[in-house]
């Protein structure tokens, strides 16, 4: 009898730890549930320019508290749609990392709204020794002739940065940011506004062109006049030759008519005689 209510008391025990344990999954599964959800995450390395494929997207539990703006909680609004800068695997894909819906892929996808993209040859010189890579700033520096200057004439030449502040988008055919060792290309892809495309395209013309490395956080303009050889020698520069102006003609003088003046009468010779008290003048 003493054995029976032992068993019994120990069946209620382990109905009871069963009951607590399924409880506290329970309620641990909802805390979860409540804490909890799913965001779309990157499955792989996408480069900028690329489009969205299902394969690039997977769907992952992610704490409540700490959801980034911008996230997608359903991975078909992703479907198409491409990105405009680098995606590392397991990051969370945002909005602001993509293209505006409808554009297609590639570098124009890209370009910022209102900007342009230009390219212009460089060598292993010009290209600041293949150190200018996609995502850095340069300026823009001009080496032409003076206004005025003679074809060839190396006294004067003058050397100027145009632009500032230019971003790069892409050297060759590689646009992705996440490369940091220099590569020496021959083409350098330059994101700029209308104004500064028709500036790069007239200095390539009228001179050569040279890119300047600038930190990515200096923005203070330079505000440089360019140089000169005379001002890079450190000699006065000659004054210009003194041009004497052209006497100026001077009209031939009118000729004036003759004026015609009355005859003047000659003298004569006089003489006075007195007759009977007369005076008689008489002149010959």
């Amino acid at each position: 009898m003493k054995n029976m209510r032992s068993l019994v008391m120990l069946i209620i025990a382990l109905m009871a730890g069963l009951a607590a344990v399924v409880l506290a999954a329970k309620w641990i599964q909802q805390q979860n549930a409540s804490s909890g959800n799913k965001i779309a995450v990157a499955t792989l390395d996408i480069q900028l320019g690329s489009r969205l494929t299902p394969q690039m997207v997977q769907m992952v539990e992610w704490p409540a508290g700490s959801v980034p703006a911008g996230a997608f909680n359903d991975d078909k609004a992703l479907a198409e749609r491409v990105v405009k800068t680098t995606v590392s695997r397991g990051e969370p894909i945002l909005e602001s990392k993509l293209a505006p819906v409808g554009s297609r892929g590639g570098l124009s996808a890209v370009v910022e709204e209102g900007k342009r993209a230009i390219t212009v040859r460089v060598n292993d010189v010009v290209g600041v020794a293949g150190f200018a890579l996609p995502g850095n700033y340069v300026d823009i520096m001009v080496n032409t002739q003076e206004e005025g200057a003679k074809n060839n004439d190396k006294d004067r030449t003058i050397s100027k940065i145009v632009l500032e502040h230019i971003l790069v988008l892409a050297v060759a055919q590689e646009a992705s940011r996440d490369e940091t060792k220099p590569k020496v290309v021959n083409a350098v892809t330059l994101e700029v506004t209308p104004e500064q495309a028709e500036k790069i395209d007239l200095a390539r013309a009228v001179g050569t062109l040279s890119l300047v490395l600038r930190n990515q956080t200096d923005l203070d303009p330079a505000m440089t006049k360019g140089i000169t050889k005379d001002m890079l020698l450190g000699r006065a520069p000659e004054p210009p030759p003194v041009i004497q102006p052209a006497p100026e003609a001077k009209p031939a003088p009118k000729k004036r008519a003759p004026v015609r003046r009355a005859p003047v009468a000659t003298k004569t010779d006089c003489v006075v005689i007195i007759r009977g008290g007369a005076k008689i003048t008489e002149c010959f």
